[in-house]
C-alpha cells in the first residue's frame, strides 16, 4: 500500500497498535529523552508529541518511525509480519526491481498540494514557529532537521539529489547545514560555490518516512531519489516547483523551507550527538542556509530522527538496507556463494559480517576486500569486515564471536588496509582535523575454517532441530 503522506502512514501505524501519543513534553530535552527511552526497546512504538509547551496545539513532532520490522514493512510497502532475515531477503529482490524500474516513475508535477496550506516569505519567515527539539544534553542548539530530506541540484547536469543532513536553527531566518565531504549534497553545494554562485536548497522537515529513508540510502551520484521513492511506492511522488529556488518540493509534505547557501557564508554549528554515540565533530563553521520561504500544512508535524549511541532510531532500517545492498553488490561483483550479510545495528559501516560457502583458496579474503571498499559496504568510514563460514548466522552476535574465537588466527587471519576513506564523525579522529586529512584504516578478519584443511576441521556440536523441537514440546521449559 502506498502512503502518499505522513498522515496516512500514521493512521496505519495507529491501526497496527504501534503509535503512542504524548502530550505536554517539552522541546528542551524531554522529547529527546522520551525518544531515547522508546528506541531502546526492540518493539518500541512511534511517538507523536503534541501540546508542546510554548507552541500551538497541533504543532507536533514524530519520532521513532521505523524502529520495528512491521513499520519498516509498512513504509516500504512490504508485509508487516516479516522477521529481520525475511526483510533482508525480500529487500535483496526488491532492490533489483526498483533499480530496473525507477526511471518509469518520474516525479509528477502538480500545481497545488497540502504543503501550500500556509506560505511565509521574506520578513514573515520564522523558523522558531516550529517546536524544533534540543535532542541531547550537550547539543549546541535546537535541531529542526534530523529526520529531513534536503533537496539540491547539480548545476552542471541539472540532476536533483535528496539527502539527509542535520540542520541547526540559528535564528528566525537562518540555519546551519552540516554535510560531510563526499556526500552528494556537499558535492552539489561545492559545484555552485566553485562558480561563485549561491546554492539553492530545500529542506523537507516532515514527510512520508519513505522519502526520508530513500534520501539516506547510498544510491549512485546523479540518481534522482524522487524516482526511486516512486518505484518503491508504485506511483510517482507528487511535487510542486518551489518558486524561490526552482527545486521540486513534495506536494504532500508537512514542512518545507527554501533558501540559499552562499559562498563563504558560514557560522558555528554543533556540537551534536552523532550516530556513533559521541559528540565527535565538535562545533565548527558550516554553511548557512538563508531561508527565504517556509511552507507548511495546517497543524504541521516535524519528523525527528536524532542519532544516538547505537542502536538508535535509524540503525535498524540502515542495517536492513545496507545488508541487502552489500549482499547484492558482492554477488554483482562476481563473488559466488555469498550466503548472508549483516551490518550490525548501529555499526552499519564500521562493522560488516559476510558469510560465504568457501569454494576456492582466497574466496573468503576476496569477499572481505570487496566488502571493505564497495560503496554499498564499508567504503566510507568502515573499520572491520569479518568473513565467516556458511554455518554461522551473521545476525547472531554470539555465533560471530564463536567463529572469531575458534576459527581465526590473529597472525594469519587479519589484514590491515591503510589510508582508506575516513569520516568526519569518527571519534578516533583527533580534533581539529582538516577535511583533507580524513583517512582511516580497515581490518579484514578471516574467521573461516582454513580452506586447505577445512574438511579436517574439528566437527562442531550440533543438535537435530526436529528432535530438539520434539523434546521441547514434551517438556516445555
Amino acid at each position: 500500500m502506498a502512503h502518499r503522506d505522513l498522515r496516512s502512514w500514521l493512521q496505519s501505524v495507529e491501526e497496527m497498535g504501534e503509535l503512542r501519543r504524548v502530550s505536554g513534553a517539552h522541546w528542551d530535552l524531554e522529547i529527546g529523552y522520551l525518544t531515547e527511552a522508546a528506541r531502546q526497546k526492540p518493539d518500541g512504538p512511534a511517538l507523536l508529541f503534541d501540546d508542546i509547551p510554548g507552541y500551538p496545539r497541533g504543532y507536533r513532532v514524530l519520532t521513532c518511525p521505523v524502529r520495528t520490522p512491521s513499520r519498516v514493512g509498512l513504509t516500504l510497502g512490504l508485509p508487516t509480519n516479516y522477521s529481520t532475515k525475511q526483510l533482508i531477503q525480500v529487500l535483496r529482490e526488491k532492490v533489483a526491481d526498483w533499480n530496473a524500474t525507477f526511471q518509469q516513475f518520474a516525479a509528477q508535477q502538480v500545481e497545488f498540494g497540502p504543503v501550500l496550506d500556509n506560505v511565509h516569505q521574506g520578513a514573515d519567515v520564522d523558523l522558531l514557529e516550529f517546536p524544533a527539539p534540543k535532542w541531547h544534553q550537550k547539543d549546541g542548539g535546537r535541531y529542526i532537521g534530523t529526520g529531513d530530506t534536503v533537496v539540491t541540484r547539480d548545476p552542471e547536469t541539472g540532476a536533483v539529489n535528496l539527502g539527509t543532513y542535520r540542520i541547526m536553527v540559528h535564528d528566525r531566518r537562518s540555519a546551519g547545514l552540516n554535510i560531510e565531504p563526499g556526500r552528494h549534497g556537499r558535492i552539489n553545494l561545492e559545484k555552485w560555490h566553485d562558480r561563485g554562485q549561491a546554492c539553492p536548497v530545500l529542506a523537507v522537515l516532515g514527510m512520508d518516512p519513505l522519502l526520508f529513508r530513500v534520501a539516506a540510502m547510498p544510491l549512485p551520484y546523479g540518481m534522482d531519489e524522487y524516482l526511486y521513492a516512486g518505484a518503491i511506492q508504485g506511483e510517482p511522488v507528487r511535487v510542486i516547483t518551489e518558486p524561490v529556488t526552482g527545486l521540486p518540493m513534495p506536494a504532500d509534505a508537512e514542512v518545507v523551507i527554501a533558501g540559499w547557501c552562499r559562498p563563504g557564508v558560514t557560522r558555528m554549528e554543533g556540537p551534536f550527538g552523532e550516530a556513533l554515540g559521541y559528540y565527535a565533530s565538535k562545533a565548527r563553521d558550516e554553511p548557512v542556509l538563508e531561508v527565504e520561504a517556509v511552507y507548511h500544512r495546517n497543524e504541521p508535524i516535524l519528523l525527528g530522527s536524532p542519532p544516538s549511541r547505537p542502536p538508535n532510531e535509524s540503525s535498524y532500517f540502515y542495517a536492513l538496507i545496507e545488508s541487502a545492498l552489500l549482499h547484492n553488490a558482492l554477488t554483482a561483483a562476481g563473488v559466488p556463494d555469498v550466503v548472508a550479510v549483516w551490518a550490525p545495528e548501529g555499526m552499519t559501516r564500521q562493522i560488516m559480517v559476510v558469510s560465504v560457502k568457501q569454494r576456492y583458496p582466497g574466496h573468503a579474503r576476496q569477499a572481505a576486500i570487496l566488502a571493505s571498499q564497495l560503496p554499498a559496504g564499508s567504503a566510507y568510514g568502515g573499520r572491520y569486515v569479518i568473513v565467516v563460514d556458511e554455518d554461522i548466522d551473521p545476525t547472531n552476535t554470539q555465533d560471530v564471536l564463536w567463529a572469531l574465537g575458534t576459527r581465526s588466527d590473529p597472525a594469519t587471519g587479519i589484514d590491515i588496509q591503510r589510508r582508506t576513506r575516513g569520516s568526519g564523525l569518527d571519534p578516533m579522529v583527533r580534533r581539529p582535523a582538516p577535511r583533507d586529512t580524513l583517512f582511516n584504516s580497515r581490518a579484514i578478519i578471516d574467521a573461516c575454517k582454513p580452506f586447505e584443511w577445512k574438511a579436517e576441521f574439528a566437527e562442531p556440536i550440533e543438535f537435530d532441530p526436529e528432535l530438539l523441537e520434539r523434546v521441547q514440546a514434551k517438556w516445555p521449559i
